[in-house]
């Protein structure tokens, strides 16, 4: 619970009035109590926008989160239930909390009278009530007819009017108006014990009543209305809430709003959550509408605020420029201003800032900067608040996160650790370190975190501390045992080694998955490579940028010499030349061991080989088993085909009646092959012609189950099962990363390459699952945007060729979908979107089977599976509040939401 300040009784029970006085127009207002029900165990203070029932420019949203946030309005589950009616109870223990005497509830209450009964939680509220003379005993404590309690009745309007009145004192004034009869049409209406306080009330100007000149004293108020006009009774006091303050803007950014308070400048953070409104508009306002020096209320503490209203938009500052001359004892500052000399006395709360608007000390303040001076203007005394250089000369360290660095201008940008941003310029005289290296500053990368010292406005050294993701350049030389390691030349020809991380991502112009023995390195050839280093200083990824060797595809061998290991080989003009192999030359052959004795056998005049050499020096040697590459010629009358490689080299090949393979397909023969068909074209055993083609095709599945031992894989594609092998497929996840078999799960989506029905690569496909929050359907470029489990939200721009679908494929339209749906949006094997609208289904929680990773429901019929797989990803919540699957209980009444079968959503009710 949020404490309060009390004042003194009889002030009160008048700001209670007062808060009465806002209640009167009842056309439109609110308020939020806690579930009269189960109060006693649910009941908690919420805040920041957690009503799950309050949308976003909803007319009562800003009183609803401003009450919510000073305590004064409790929730239940999240919930605020706007046109729910208020309790006569309810309205009592808000006007109690409002007028901040809750800290007079006594535990030992009397009994209260026996026909004004409460819920037991309420019970003191209504005492109290009953001795600050705001419920009248002898009124209140009569029979009634009502099958409900006394604290369990609806508030009607003119119940709330006689509470109103009387909290104003002005009881005299309504009985001498009891018989006079109101202006309004529905006069008669009124209970006549009421009359006189209505009129009290219009005489006050407290009310004008409904449309249609009418009052309707029946009408219950709801919960929307009663909060609202609590919110705007607010002008009527001066009771002041432990949790809220009133000060100027004097610092602010997207995470920390600064407030000069009572002589003091105080911080607050700011986050997604905090909600900014106007003291002259209901509508919501954005953070960057805040503007510096202006006054606002903030309702919150230094970790969270709740709340930000600007209750002044004009600035309170008055700002003197000068240059700096210097600090006197005292804490004295001398400003020289238009040929004159200021004296301005600060103090320990004045702030001095740099130009970033980083705090300085005074100290470091520098003879001939310009400064800018900010003082209250609400004393005569007129002191200094914050006082920040404008220009001059800076020196100074600090600590901070690298937010953007630009190193064709030499200029970097810093988040300091108080949260601050500072931009700098640096010059070729800045050292950069990381864990005792000399790092250059190309090699630096947003969200580093650093110790850094500005020397004369220059970023004069940066220590890397806490490193992330950089890259370095140079030429491979060795690839250490047991591929562990890496070794480099820098340009300045200096050696670095490098661990090699678990699964180092690979990329090599012409190889489609390369693997660490296909790198060529070399004490002078080896491949300029361009290595990425994650924050533990380990190879992650390897990007091959270019090869120094000379490269000859599907040479011809003349003779190979076993003793002397020199090969002679013709390239594809009849010309001659001879490479020697030694231990370092990297064969390829049909062999997973492979030697150069093993691959003398091969080496058989006429046979064709892949080959690339630095001089003389064979670097790698591969014996041609097929060729893969893009058709871009056939000639049917000689029987040849034309391969452009992914290297651009092309190749010409003899075929007679090849085997053509086409996956999904028994029935494939040459006419599927097309000039632009991609294809593996497998040579025959003499290598001079085709003796199968491969076409390469691309398929989306759904994974359904996998071994992984036999790196089988067991999938659904358009309603039907088949199996496959991928233990010689390569295997990345939807960023591309590579993985292995083991980091597959069931209900992934995965697209694979084959070449004929040989899985060649599989790729997991990024699905985005979360809620519907808004639908563009009628521009000429629709849209729809999906709120993902992790709270980010995405705009997914749509086409005519848009697949719309539900959970067991059949077509739907962008009109079937809603806001709030929960959906899955991928793309398919063509890359086109497909939106999957998700299964839904309410059932009764029985209990978690943690082996098996599966819900288990109460069952409602014969029919129901019982239990469901439960997605090691699932969003478990009630509300905006994230639940552990161990937190649900028998019976509880949840909401599942289905993604293949798998459940990927639980929403506790």
């Amino acid at each position: 619970m949020v404490s309060r300040r009390s004042n003194s009784l009889s002030h009160s029970k008048k700001i209670a009035s007062a808060v009465m006085v806002g209640m009167m127009a009842f056309g439109s207002g609110t308020a939020v109590f806690a579930d009269t029900a189960t109060v006693a165990t649910t009941q908690t203070v919420t805040t920041g926008g957690l009503f799950s029932d309050v949308k976003s420019g909803y007319w009562a949203e800003k009183h609803i989160y401003k009450l919510a946030s000073q305590g004064i309005l409790l929730g239940n589950n999240g919930l605020f239930r706007p046109n729910d009616s208020v309790t006569q109870q309810e309205a009592v223990a808000m006007a109690i909390r409002f007028a901040g005497l809750e800290d007079r509830i006594s535990k030992n209450t009397e009994a209260l009278p026996d026909k004004m009964q409460a819920n037991n939680y309420f019970k003191p509220y209504v005492a109290l009530a009953l001795q600050q003379n705001l419920l009248n005993k002898a009124t209140e404590n009569v029979a009634s007819t009502s099958k409900e309690s006394w604290g369990e009745r609806k508030a009607t309007r003119e119940w709330i009017t006689e509470v109103l009145i009387r909290a104003l004192g002005k009881e005299g004034e309504a009985t001498a108006k009891a018989n006079k009869a109101t202006s309004f049409e529905d006069n008669n209406k009124i209970s006549n014990n009421k009359r006189g306080f209505v009129n009290a009330a219009l005489e006050l100007g407290l009310t004008t009543g409904l449309d249609g000149n009418k009052f309707d004293p029946q009408g219950n108020v709801t919960r929307a209305q009663l909060a609202a006009f609590f919110s705007r009774a607010e002008a009527f006091t001066d009771v002041k809430y432990n949790n809220s303050v009133e000060g100027i803007v004097t610092g602010l950014s997207s995470s920390k709003l600064d407030l000069y308070v009572n002589g003091s400048i105080q911080s607050y953070n700011l986050d997604n959550s905090t909600m900014y409104f106007t003291s002259t508009s209901e509508n919501k306002i954005n953070s960057t509408d805040l503007k510096l020096y202006t006054k606002v209320m903030v309702i919150g503490t230094p970790s969270r605020t709740a709340y930000v209203e600007v209750t002044d938009a004009k600035e309170q500052f008055e700002s003197v420029e000068g240059t700096f001359q210097k600090l006197s004892p005292g804490n004295i500052l001398w400003l020289e201003t238009n040929n004159t000399f200021q004296q301005f006395n600060y103090d320990a709360n004045t702030s001095f800032l740099d130009q970033n608007g980083a705090k300085i000390e005074p100290n470091a303040l520098v003879v001939g900067s310009k400064l800018q001076i900010h003082q209250e203007t609400a004393s005569s005394d007129k002191k200094p608040v914050i006082i920040q250089v404008k220009s001059g000369v800076v020196n100074k360290s600090g600590t901070g996160t690298l937010q953007n660095i630009d190193a064709a201008a030499k200029a970097l940008v810093i988040k300091t650790a108080n949260g601050d941003v500072e931009s700098y310029t640096w010059d070729d005289s800045l050292i950069v370190k990381y864990q005792n290296q000399l790092l250059s500053p190309s090699e630096l990368k947003n969200g580093a975190v650093i110790n850094y010292a500005v020397k004369n406005n220059k970023i004069a050294t940066i220590e890397v501390t806490v490193g992330v993701e950089r890259t370095i350049r140079g030429s491979l030389y060795e690839v250490g045992l047991n591929n562990s390691t890496i070794t480099y030349k820098r340009d300045n020809g200096q050696l670095e080694v490098k661990f090699l991380a678990e699964k180092p991502e690979l990329t090599i112009n012409g190889i489609a998955a390369p693997v660490l023995s296909d790198l060529i390195a070399d004490q002078t050839g080896g491949d300029q490579v361009e290595i990425t280093l994650n924050p533990e200083d380990k190879v992650t990824k390897i990007q091959v940028l270019n090869r120094q060797m000379e490269q000859k595809k599907g040479a011809t061998v003349v003779q190979y010499e076993p003793k002397t290991r020199l090969l002679t080989l013709l390239d594809a003009n009849k010309r001659p030349y001879v490479v020697s192999l030694d231990e370092k030359t990297k064969l390829m052959y049909n062999s997973t061991n492979p030697t150069l004795g093993g691959v003398e056998g091969f080496l058989t005049a006429g046979r064709k080989v892949n080959i690339t050499y630095l001089s003389n020096r064979a670097l790698s040697l591969e014996v041609v088993f097929q060729y893969e590459g893009k058709v871009s010629y056939i000639d049917m009358n000689y029987k040849k085909l034309t391969l452009v490689g992914t290297d651009g080299q092309s190749i010409t090949l003899p075929f007679s009646n090849p085997v053509v393979q086409v996956y999904g397909r028994n029935n494939a023969s040459f006419a599927d092959i097309k000039v632009g068909s991609e294809i593996a074209a497998v040579l025959n055993t003499t290598q001079d012609g085709i003796q199968s083609i491969q076409l390469k095709a691309n398929a989306q599945f759904e994974l359904l189950e996998l071994n992984y031992n036999t790196s089988r894989l067991t999938v659904k594609k358009d309603g039907y099962t088949s199996q496959f092998y991928v233990d010689k497929a390569s295997l990345t996840d939807d960023n591309g990363r590579m993985i292995s078999v083991q980091d597959l799960r069931p209900g992934q989506l995965l697209n694979v390459t084959f070449y004929g029905s040989t899985p060649f690569t599989v790729q997991v496909v990024k699905q985005t699952v979360g809620e519907v929050t808004s639908i563009d359907s009628g521009s000429a470029a629709p849209s729809i945007t999906v709120k993902n489990y992790g709270g980010s939200a995405e705009t997914f721009k749509l086409d005519v060729n848009t697949k719309v679908i539900n959970e067991s494929g059949s077509l739907l339209s962008l009109g079937n979908v809603a806001t709030g749906n929960r959906v899955a949006v991928s793309k398919d094997a063509d890359g086109v979107y497909v939106v999957k609208v998700l299964n839904t289904t309410a059932q009764s929680f029985w209990k978690y089977d943690s082996y098996a990773k599966e819900i288990y429901v109460k069952r409602q019929n014969v029919s129901d599976s019982g239990h469901y797989p439960l997605s090691p990803a699932a969003y478990i919540h009630q509300g905006d509040t994230t639940l552990t699957v161990q937190s649900l209980k028998e019976n509880d009444n949840i909401v599942l939401y289905l993604n293949n079968g798998t459940i990927v959503e639980i929403q506790k009710q």
